[in-house]
């Protein structure tokens, strides 16, 4: 769904812990080339897109820019991973993975949205 955003060239959205409500979705999403939109309107815009098509009930808050998705060399995007990274597990860099600095990337972009969470 948050690929038909016109600047949406790729997009993962998996799940992530929440204190409140147990589970919240989460997206990345990788900008088209050349795609000109501020970060904070292309998530309003998005948050707007999944409201429209699931309803409020969706709670779709959460979402940041990727510059790649962490794929294994056949093309799966490794949405368990992220999530690990995101709820704060150890996680094993997956054998399959194409490129494994891009967990770093995935890592500092889930940061902007304050993921993982500090445990106290």
């Amino acid at each position: 769904m948050l690929a038909s955003h016109p600047a949406v060239a790729e997009c993962a959205t998996f799940g992530v812990n929440d204190s409140l409500k147990g589970e919240l979705p989460l997206g990345l999403v990788v900008l088209k080339a050349g795609a000109d939109i501020e970060e904070e309107q292309l998530r309003q815009e998005l948050v707007q897109l999944v409201r429209s098509q699931i309803g409020a009930v969706a709670a779709f808050k959460l979402v940041t820019v990727a510059k790649r998705l962490p794929k294994t060399r056949s093309g799966k995007i490794l949405r368990r991973t992220m999530r690990q990274i995101a709820d704060g597990e150890e996680y094993k860099v997956p054998p399959t993975i194409d490129d494994p600095a891009i967990l770093q990337e995935i890592t500092s972009s889930l940061d902007t949205l304050g993921y993982p969470h500090a445990h106290h």
